[in-house]
């Protein structure tokens, strides 16, 4: 009975193996015949959740990298990521942070942990422990990219980032915070999504919270997903002739509807009813350094053309 269950587990793991092939070799081909007039048109997914890897291909062609190096954190099991791809198909090397350890346990047992130069970290990340993690696996000044993505604190957690000066950044913003309000959930270090609240959707910051961050620290908003979920900036002394973008012009409101009821079911509300249903929860307004209602900051009709 026990060999005949490990049979099964190397089948499936072999199976696992060649689908993870065959998603490469059909997004080099991809890349191939992508010629994206735009970043936004550049879209393809092999292992990104939606379309970031043709965005992250797109942008690697146009941006000088002299050190192919990235980090992501917030990356699950690495199984759906932004880096994946840059790991496998374009040979760079990086760090991928969780707070799972059953999570940085899979990472280390799948095939792409010897077959490629990846380090896997397990730990909560908050702003004053993220420059420590980064020293202490190595991993300091000039890289390609950083990937941020840890459904919460992810405002605060690049503001504090100053071990690395990554050339490309992506980093997860909120739709249902609209494109003009500069808010993000106020700074918890043990915040957890699924937590905070039970519909999942409050927690981030908004694409102009986001926006206005990256000037501070040196860089440029380029392009966003169409899924309305990821924003791209480059660093302002790689930019080149890349067209720079509003955070209007990037905004989308996000079509994927993940609200839970108190049940934990998805109800599929709107995006106005998903929005005053959080109404009375607190964001911290960048603009004044205050806490607000979100009912008060953020209006139903923010980007409804988009």
């Amino acid at each position: 009975m026990l060999k005949r269950i490990l049979r099964t587990y190397r089948r499936f793991n072999s199976l696992s193996e060649r689908l993870m092939r065959v998603q490469e070799a059909l997004g080099r081909i991809e890349q191939r015949q992508t010629s994206a007039a735009t970043l936004e048109e550049a879209e393809f997914r092999v292992f990104s959740q939606w379309g970031e890897d043709g965005i992250i291909q797109h942008l690697i062609r146009r941006v000088p990298i002299e050190r192919r190096v990235f980090v992501e954190f917030g990356v699950e099991n690495y199984v759906e990521s932004n880096t994946r791809f840059l790991l496998t198909n374009n040979q760079w090397s990086g760090l991928v942070m969780d707070g799972s350890p059953e999570n940085i346990a899979y990472i280390k047992q799948d095939v792409i942990y010897w077959a490629s130069n990846l380090k896997a970290e397990c730990a909560f990340i908050d702003k004053d422990n993220i420059n420590q993690l980064l020293r202490a696996n190595g991993i300091t000044g000039d890289i390609g990219l950083l990937s941020v993505d840890i459904d919460g604190n992810d405002y605060w957690v690049w503001q504090a980032i100053d071990a690395v000066s990554p050339r490309i950044v992506i980093c997860e913003y909120s739709s249902q915070f609209g494109p003009d309000a500069e808010v993000t959930t106020p700074y918890d270090p043990a915040f957890v999504r699924g937590q905070a609240h039970h519909s999942r959707i409050y927690y981030g910051a908004s694409i102009s919270a986001l926006s206005a961050l990256a000037a501070r620290k040196g860089y440029s908003l380029v392009a966003g997903n169409r899924a309305g979920n990821n924003v791209f900036f480059v660093r302002d002394d790689v930019l080149g002739d890349l067209p720079v973008k509003t955070p209007r012009e990037v905004y989308r409101r996000a079509q994927f509807r993940e609200f839970h009821d108190e049940q934990g079911q998805l109800t599929f509300d709107d995006f106005e009813t998903r929005l005053a249903k959080i109404g009375d929860l607190s964001l911290h307004d960048l603009r004044t350094g205050q806490l607000g209602k979100i009912r008060d900051l953020v209006r139903a009709d923010d980007g409804a053309r988009h």
